[in-house]
């Protein structure tokens, strides 16, 4: 059986919380998109792991593996194996030999064009992604399998790499440096390959063949469904497909087998997101990320929810640190979301973040052009003219939140059960978890889809 996390907003839901919760129920767990931008924070007992490549459900002893959607940076996959050996753990991690190698170039190059895209910047960790993917779609990109034999990999590299140092020096008129040199490069990747020896794997045939003996699979999205290359509010997105089809395509299984099992959407109970672009249940705004924010302009007690909710839910980036924008939940989003991957139950995550506030509203549907919308219009700029049709929920009060969650969710203050209830009714599925804590004990498991 398979179980997909996908995140149903626009990244920041709590993925990785999820795929610990569920994960002693499961064998594998497997990273099917994105690469070292997708940072994730996991408590165990008393210890916090903040990763960005490794799938969450390392930390607890179960294989990982990095599909072949991914792109790798072998500098982070090793720095993170080295970091967690050093905390006593051995982690199980299996790279595909078809995922695609983030190489120095691609990081040098995604700094570099994402500061002349100006207006029109997507708000990138600046790791490299974006240009790796270019280059897989382009067939000019290095896979892990060719780290592993030494003549590709020089072929492949005496083929990109002047490329890249020309667009480096004769577009941009940058000094480039042993980031470009073909010599250096091979010697550094080629010991990589030397260290991935015996790590890697045809990663559907291998998980085919884990299903086949009865094993559970995990399937672990990152970032969300609004910034999905096909499905996001594009050009404001990542470069690949957190959607539920990406599991399909970035892990070698086929649909069947994925649509056989649970897709669980992944809901952080307001909205938060990181970067430029609209946001039509934006409260307040964050300098140089929300468009035309003016802080004279702001109403105070926007600015102040919006500060409240920010510093309650830890809104900062974990790989960048950066301020994330907040906004009340956008809910024609998540239906989007519910469509696009079939979500066959919901995790709900920070409700505690909310409680103690008088009133919690959501958007509930957009006005744009004196009709009503349900669901988010197919191209941004026409998201940008919506207006979020506001619907108003009594709030709750907070509470001892790591006894409701042994308790159950019947311990749930019942203006709280109005809201998730509301949510299971707009979009067609039941919740499973509700997150009201950044521990795995401070989560109230309604049920388990593995058990």
């Amino acid at each position: 059986m398979t179980v997909t996390i996908v995140g149903s907003q626009l990244g920041d839901e709590g993925k990785g919380g999820v795929v610990d919760l569920y994960g002693d129920a499961v064998d594998v767990v497997v990273r099917y998109q994105g690469g070292d931008n997708a940072g994730h924070t996991v408590v165990h007992g008393e210890e916090t792991y903040k990763l960005s490549l490794i799938p969450s459900g390392a930390v607890r002893g179960k294989v990982g593996v990095l599909g072949n959607g991914c792109v790798v940076n072998p500098e982070t996959l090793f720095e993170e194996l080295d970091a967690l050996a050093e905390r006593g753990l051995d982690p199980d991690v299996r790279v595909a030999e078809r995922a695609h190698v983030i190489m120095p170039y691609h990081r040098v190059l995604d700094g570099i064009e994402e500061d002349a895209k100006e207006g029109l910047a997507a708000g990138t960790t600046k790791r490299g992604i974006g240009p790796t993917y270019e280059d897989k779609a382009g067939r000019r990109g290095i896979r892990i399998g060719d780290l592993l034999d030494p003549d590709t990999l020089r072929e492949r590299l005496e083929y990109v790499v002047p490329q890249k140092r020309a667009l480096a020096e004769e577009v941009f008129g940058v000094e480039t440096d042993e980031r470009f040199d073909v010599g250096s490069l091979y010697e550094t990747y080629r010991e990589y390959g030397e260290r991935l020896e015996g790590m890697t794997v045809d990663c559907g045939t291998y998980l085919a063949d884990r299903i086949d003996d009865g094993d559970e699979v995990m399937l672990e999205g990152a970032q969300g469904t609004s910034i999905d290359i096909d499905h996001g509010i594009y050009p404001y997105v990542t470069s690949s497909n957190p959607t539920a089809g990406g599991a399909c395509v970035g892990s070698g299984l086929g649909p069947t087998v994925v649509g056989d099992g649970e897709v669980i959407g992944v809901v952080k109970a307001y909205l938060s997101r990181v970067g430029t672009g609209p946001l039509p249940t934006e409260l307040g705004g964050v300098k140089g990320q929300t468009p035309g924010y003016d802080p004279a302009g702001t109403p105070a007690e926007q600015e102040e929810l919006a500060t409240y909710i920010r510093d309650e839910g830890g809104e900062y980036g974990t790989v960048t640190g950066r301020p994330r924008r907040v906004g009340w939940l956008d809910v024609p989003m998540l239906r989007h979301a519910a469509r696009t991957s079939g979500f066959t139950g919901l995790a709900v995550n920070h409700l505690d973040v909310l409680a103690g506030l008088p009133e919690v509203r959501v958007g509930h549907a957009y006005e744009l052009d004196g009709e009503r919308r349900l669901t988010m219009p197919p191209t941004t700029e026409r998201w940008g003219e919506c207006e979020a049709v506001l619907r108003t929920f009594e709030g709750w009060p907070d509470v001892d939140w790591a006894e409701v969650a042994a308790e159950g969710y019947g311990a749930i203050p019942e203006n709280a059960r109005a809201y998730l209830e509301y949510l299971e009714e707009e979009l067609g599925a039941p919740v499973y978890a509700v997150g009201v804590g950044p521990g795995r004990d401070e989560t109230v498991v309604v049920e388990n889809p593995l058990e």
